[in-house]
């Protein structure tokens, strides 16, 4: 049984801002990082969440990550605008992005704004929401440095690669979806490994081609595409959105985040519309209200208890960790005190 601690999503957050701004990152932007990594354990995606704290400060103490904000805006339209990201932290550049996407397409109607020059940018479902919570629908996409084999081939190419959308739901609730392309995302297994624990098969091959439990093989080998060629089929349309239409880097050519000495290229991509571009805004959320009723009252299959839709979940999750502290593992809570006392933050 592993030891957990629940941790208040105020401490975390205050806990997490205090050490990117004692190593450097200004309180704006370090505050933006906490709460975007904490929302990730919220929502129980914690491959996304506090895990990837000492791993963003070791780049930043490396200097292989950008301290200073100095992202700019390389080419723009009244629809679109293409950011260098200035190799900052992804979390910080993506925000700023979303942030353009949404208030180009409350002007025009229609916004896609690409990123290149970034880094890991966390839990694309926070950018999404965004748009949704400014009554918009939106679709993001980021790529991922190598881990995934395309389908029949048995050396990584391809990274993870996720795809996220947002949709105003109404009384039913913002519908928010974030998925890898893979069976799951590489910071599941990494974090597996960080808590000792194996895998289930079908999440990885080894580097060998094998089936196997053993996360840290599964580090060393590749994940699986989820869906076989369909996930293959995604990942490949979030590799041209993200790296070759942005000019940022794609496949192969992304630096790792365990490569202190090498800067990422991550790319970034929003598609934005406001939710009243053909419907009044009244109507659209009456229409998906009406929609997200008939999919409950769908009979279910046996074995099922309840049809969810899309986000649900999480956010089903999002409210129990609110209420309850967000559950960290021994071996993460460790490591996050040790990156606290190297820069003389309170323990948590």
């Amino acid at each position: 049984m592993k030891m957990v601690s629940h941790v208040s999503k105020i401490d975390l957050e205050n806990f997490v801002a205090n050490v990117f701004q004692a190593a450097g990152i200004e309180q704006k932007h370090s505050e933006i990082v906490a709460k975007h990594l904490v929302l990730a354990n919220l929502r129980g995606v914690d491959s996304h969440g506090v895990t990837r704290v000492n791993n963003y400060i070791q780049r930043l103490e490396s200097g292989v990550v950008n301290k200073n904000h100095e992202m700019t805006i390389i080419k723009e339209t009244a629809s679109s605008a293409l950011i260098d990201g200035a190799n900052e932290l992804g979390i910080i550049v993506a925000t700023e992005g979303i942030r353009i996407a949404v208030e180009k397409a409350k002007e025009v109607g229609i916004s896609v704004v690409g990123i290149k020059n970034s880094n890991h940018c966390g839990m694309l479902a926070d950018y999404t929401n965004f748009a949704v919570e400014n009554d918009c629908i939106a679709f993001a996409t980021t790529n991922a440095p190598s881990n995934m084999a395309p389908w029949g081939g048995k050396e990584r190419y391809f990274g993870t690669n996720p795809i996220s959308y947002g949709v105003p739901g109404g009384s039913a609730g913002n519908i928010i979806f974030d998925m890898a392309t893979s069976v799951v995302a590489r910071g599941k297994i990494k974090l597996a490994v960080k808590n000792n624990q194996d895998i289930p098969l079908g999440w990885a091959l080894t580097k060998e081609g094998e089936s196997t439990t053993d996360a840290n093989a599964a580090m060393d080998g590749i994940v699986l595409p989820v869906g076989g060629p369909k996930g293959y089929g995604l990942a490949f349309f979030a590799e041209v959105l993200s790296g070759l239409f942005t000019g940022a880097g794609f496949a192969a050519n992304l630096g790792r985040p365990e490569d202190l000495t090498t800067p990422q290229n991550v790319g970034q991509f929003f598609f934005v519309m406001r939710a009243d571009l053909f419907e009044e805004l009244d109507t659209f959320k009456q229409r998906m209200e009406l929609m997200a009723e008939e999919i409950k009252q769908v009979p279910l299959a046996k074995g099922f208890e309840k049809i969810f839709l899309p986000g649900e979940l999480e956010d089903i999750k999002a409210r129990e960790n609110e209420q309850n502290g967000i559950p960290l593992t021994s071996e993460v809570l460790m490591e996050l005190r040790m990156v606290g006392e190297r820069y003389g933050v309170s323990r948590l």
